[in-house]
């Protein structure tokens, strides 16, 4: 099985119908013109679109195309930095802010789905794994800055007490969190783009922006047409490429690769995790997993911060899997591909300003699934008048990656510390 970064995935195979979007064409006019329709543009132009703004959303490719179609799935606590970073930078009681918002993102996720409907297999619970015996005290501090935060839906499981929650002895404990979870991303992205065009919304594709002007009078470009408009949202986030320079240096895409089994069957899938939650490990460079609600497998991990992509994604990813669970050796791959997250430097999205009119979020460096729909919904509040939740996250301060013209060898270096650094615990 070759691979590409295009790759059909599971999520395409097993996504609702959705309608066709034509290209731009001509030259038109918005009050909000957005870039991007991933999870952050979408929650973007469903606010304001609700809200009686015209909202056009310009998507290069289809919609969910990026990360918010091609991810694990899971539903995440807080920021991947964790709240001493963040504490550090805003102080003790605006990061406790944070985190609330944090909270609040996977409520908003949560009813979005409900409000409007969005068939997209939502289910709670998850765990997080510790492989080697010595980081389980991680697990303690862990559920203690948790709990001191206001979140206590946690428990510590000891290493028997997770044997009979996972088909595995891999590892040694895990914290289970009640208010984390997964679902079908794909079908999720789908869904808020539904409810954004009933909105009011007008949503292109194949509408590739090869020029974004952030001034006074802002608009954006493609080959095909142009939209002016009052404001500006770039929403693209691992996908962005040079489109604003500015943002290139401080925003790295990383590549991640999924593989799905064939359909297991009710009773071997259920023997390997029998209350369906989602599984990631607690290392530097997590591997990732849970099952669908077909009964497959679905496996993700293995970041690479290089372009160069393996010739079988297959073969590359299955040992990883069966690592964890021999029992699955004969188990046919079915589904293999890749796609990219992006990650800032101290792993706290970036968003912020790039004019009077012109607003940007990214960098949820590997938990966008619920903040992207926070940060463009309180994008929609800062364009609508009312920013002081924007504002907070807004002063985070990021440095541009190391490197320059060099910077992804060097980072590949630093992953293989990483990677062994993993290894020896």
């Amino acid at each position: 099985m070759r691979h590409s970064i295009t790759a059909r995935s599971y999520y395409q195979a097993t996504a609702h119908a959705a309608p066709v979007r034509a290209a731009l064409s001509g030259n038109i006019t918005a009050d909000v013109c957005i870039v991007g329709a991933g999870y952050t543009g979408l929650s973007a132009a469903l606010a304001l679109a609700e809200a009686g703004y015209r909202v056009v959303v310009l998507e290069a490719e289809t919609i969910g195309f990026g990360a918010s179609g091609r991810n694990g799935g899971q539903i995440c606590t807080g920021f991947s930095s964790g709240q001493a970073k963040i504490e550090a930078q805003v102080g003790k009681d605006d990061a406790r802010k944070c985190f609330a918002l944090a909270q609040e993102a996977k409520r908003l996720l949560t009813e979005r789905i409900a409000r409007h409907r969005i068939a997209c297999d939502l289910r709670w619970g998850y765990l997080h794994a510790v492989p080697k015996a010595s980081r389980c005290d991680e697990l303690k501090a862990w559920k203690a800055e948790w709990d001191a935060l206001g979140y206590d839906d946690t428990a510590i499981l000891t290493r028997s007490e997770l044997e009979s929650r996972l088909g595995t002895r891999a590892y040694h404990g895990a914290l289970r969190e009640g208010g984390a979870g997964h679902f079908h991303p794909l079908n999720y992205a789908l869904g808020l783009a539904g409810a954004a065009e009933a909105a009011g919304a007008v949503l292109h594709e194949h509408a590739r922006a090869i020029e974004v002007d952030t001034g006074p009078r802002p608009f954006v470009r493609t080959a095909q047409g142009r939209v002016d408009a009052s404001f500006v949202i770039v929403a693209c986030n691992a996908y962005l490429g040079h489109l604003v320079p500015k943002l290139y240096a401080k925003m790295m895409p990383v590549t991640s690769y999924i593989i799905t089994t064939e359909p297991l069957g009710e009773e071997r899938a259920r023997a390997l995790i029998p209350n369906g939650e989602a599984v990631a490990d607690t290392n530097f460079i997590v591997d990732y997993f849970r099952l669908t609600p077909d009964t497959r497998m679905l496996f993700g991990g293995r970041a690479s911060y290089t372009t160069l992509e393996p010739t079988d994604l297959g073969a590359y990813m299955k040992p990883r899997m069966t690592r964890i669970f021999p029992q699955l050796a004969s188990a046919r791959t079915e589904h293999a591909w890749g796609g990219y997250i992006a990650i800032t430097n101290n792993r706290i999205p970036d968003c912020g300003r790039l004019g009077p009119t012109a607003y940007y979020a990214h960098g949820y460096s590997g938990q966008g699934v619920a903040l992207a729909g926070l940060y463009g919904l309180l994008i929609a509040e800062a364009i609508r008048g009312t920013a002081e939740r924007f504002d907070l996250l807004a002063r985070m301060r990021h440095l541009p990656f190391p490197g320059g013209p060099v910077r992804v060898p060097l980072l590949a270096a630093a992953m293989l510390f990483y990677r062994l650094k993993d290894a020896l615990g």
